[in-house]
């Protein structure tokens, strides 16, 4: 029996494996230093994060009557501090709104009531009208000149024409299709709300 002969390997190609090697492994190496900014650009910054983050917002400077506004999530929060005039028109106005039981529209459960609000005396809402993402004007006196003598005051949308009452309910015939969101909020002490929470 003859052994067996082992290929003979030469100089020439044990180089031509090296080489091979050493690229497939420096390859490698830069493929992963190239992924890598790209992989960590996909986690959210910490200005994105904080963006989501809840918002406390101090109400002992909110005077009766007044409405504030501050931002959360990239979008306007309105709180207003409603008297109890103000009040006493919401329930006039249920035969005028399209959903005035706020079936159809955003709010957490336990605003789902005729003030939309956790504490009748604050109104919180994302202050976006429904209709195309415009800013509706506070516009709080009853009869306006422009508004007509059977407006009772509320929110009106000079953009496209669409009416909110003092809850953020909108109006029949109007172009906006819904009530103003209801962020989710709470009251963490009795001079603070946290938007978000």
């Amino acid at each position: 029996m003859t052994p067996e002969r082992q290929p003979c390997v030469t100089e020439h190609e044990r180089e031509r494996r090296l080489l091979l090697w050493s690229t497939a492994t420096t390859g490698g190496v830069l493929l992963l230093a190239a992924a890598w900014p790209l992989v960590a650009s996909l986690a959210p910054s910490a200005r994105a994060l904080a963006a989501g983050a809840p918002v406390d917002v101090d109400l002992s400077r909110l005077a009766t009557g007044e409405l504030m506004t501050t931002e959360w999530r990239g979008r306007p929060v309105w709180i207003l501090r409603r008297t109890a005039a103000m009040l006493a028109t919401l329930s006039d106005d249920a035969g005028r709104l399209s959903d005035p039981d706020s079936r159809r529209s955003q709010q957490p459960a336990a605003c789902r009531n005729a003030t939309r609000a956790l504490r009748p005396e604050y109104f919180v809402a994302v202050g976006i009208c429904t209709h195309l993402g415009c800013v509706p004007a506070f516009r709080p006196q009853p009869g306006a000149a422009d508004l007509g003598d059977d407006w009772p005051g509320g929110f009106y949308c000079p953009c496209h024409g669409s009416r909110f009452d003092l809850a953020g309910r909108v109006f029949r015939n109007v172009p906006a299709p819904l009530n103003l969101e209801i962020p989710p909020y709470s009251f963490p002490d009795p001079a603070r709300v946290r938007i978000g929470a």
